[in-house]
């Protein structure tokens, strides 16, 4: 529909205009055209009506921007060891199946290592590699919380896997990811269990929350160390071995929604900052070593209910209202789902697929 209003002052004017309305394609000629009035009415200052806007920046709490503000009230930082809860091994998820899949899902014969992955989502990935056929080296801050879950994750796979022929080995190590003499000690000290590294996912990281202006300059190079120096560390050390061999390996990077989104309510400019490094670094490597059959991918997960979230929401309930509020599922996610993404981007399954950022997140980030 075309419509056109004009202010009309003299026969010509009026005549010249409605001709070259009528000459344009519509599906009826217009032929006249209503004058309109320029002039306003005036109102007293005291008896205009606020209008929805003027309120809503009086009130600033009820305002409809206020739920996609970040508020600097909340502050959480990343527990000691010693309060951090333990994780168990996911139940059900192994064992013997009969339902039909694509062979090229397999990691057998491999070797993955996984960094942080004696809790959480590390843990989890760690499973997801024993249960498609890996031995998996656990890479930890925590020796002896690793040590443990490396024997459950053996006991599990017994359980469920009566008779077994194989049982995977899985075996666990101390490393200070961000410190890159630790890593190299690592590396050469899991070549030497098993004989090799095939693919490697870094899900060594934290997160904290403080406001920028107030966070803690030696957290915050704690969070990056961790986060983005270990990630890189880990990489090129996992590469140079696969180079020295002359092999194809894969690699998955835990990164996160945040490096995509700003989250809501809780301040965390530094580890968005570092997700989002995490993000490009993968994408960097997969184009640098894709000549030697090296792929690297970057798992981002959403809100995930792990032991330590749950903790984390336990202290702050209004947190898990809000964030399950912006997520179209509307639920966080379970560890377990990011079984089937990790063991998709490791094996042959997506053998072509490299630099590439999968989301597991709910829906968050497309609204």
């Amino acid at each position: 529909m075309f419509t056109s209003r004009v202010i009309a002052r003299s026969p010509k004017l009026l005549s010249a205009t409605a001709s070259r309305i009528t000459s344009l394609s519509l599906s009826k000629p217009i032929y006249s055209i209503r004058p309109i009035t320029c002039s306003t009415k005036l109102y007293k200052e005291d008896k205009r009506t606020p209008s929805a806007a003027g309120r809503a920046l009086d009130n600033e709490k009820s305002h409809e921007g206020s739920f996609g503000r970040t508020d600097k009230t909340i502050r959480i930082e990343h527990p000691d060891e010693s309060d951090h809860p333990p994780s168990k091994p996911i139940q059900g998820r192994g064992g013997l199946h009969f339902k039909r899949t694509l062979a090229s899902f397999t990691l057998e014969g491999g070797v993955a290592v996984v960094t942080g992955g004696a809790r959480g989502l590390g843990l989890v990935m760690s499973q997801a590699c024993v249960i498609s056929g890996a031995d998996v080296a656990i890479v930890d801050l925590n020796k002896e919380e690793g040590d443990r879950q490396a024997q459950e994750l053996m006991r599990h796979f017994q359980e469920e896997n009566p008779g077994a022929e194989i049982i995977p080995k899985v075996t666990a190590h101390y490393c200070d990811v961000s410190d890159h003499v630790s890593v190299k000690r690592v590396v050469a000290d899991i070549v030497k269990d098993h004989g090799k590294i095939d693919h490697l996912v870094t899900s060594a990281g934290f997160t904290e929350n403080f406001d920028a202006i107030a966070y803690p300059p030696d957290r915050m190079k704690k969070l990056w160390g961790v986060d983005v120096d270990g990630t890189y560390f880990f990489a090129c050390e996992v590469a140079r071995h696969l180079m020295e061999r002359k092999v194809k390996g894969s690699m998955v990077m835990i990164g996160s929604m945040s490096g995509a989104i700003v989250n809501v309510p809780q301040p965390q400019a530094p580890y968005n900052a570092a997700k989002a490094a995490v993000r490009h670094l993968a994408s960097s490597l997969a184009v640098e070593w894709a000549h030697a059959g090296i792929r690297v991918n970057v798992i981002a997960p959403g809100y995930m209910l792990t032991a330590l979230t749950g903790k984390i929401l336990d202290d702050n309930p209004e947190l898990f209202k809000h964030w399950t509020s912006l997520i179209p599922q509307g639920k966080m996610g379970q560890p377990e789902d990011l079984m089937g993404a990790v063991t998709y981007l490791l094996s042959e399954a997506s053998g072509y697929v490299t630099g590439a950022e999968l989301r597991v997140d709910g829906g968050y980030t497309i609204t």
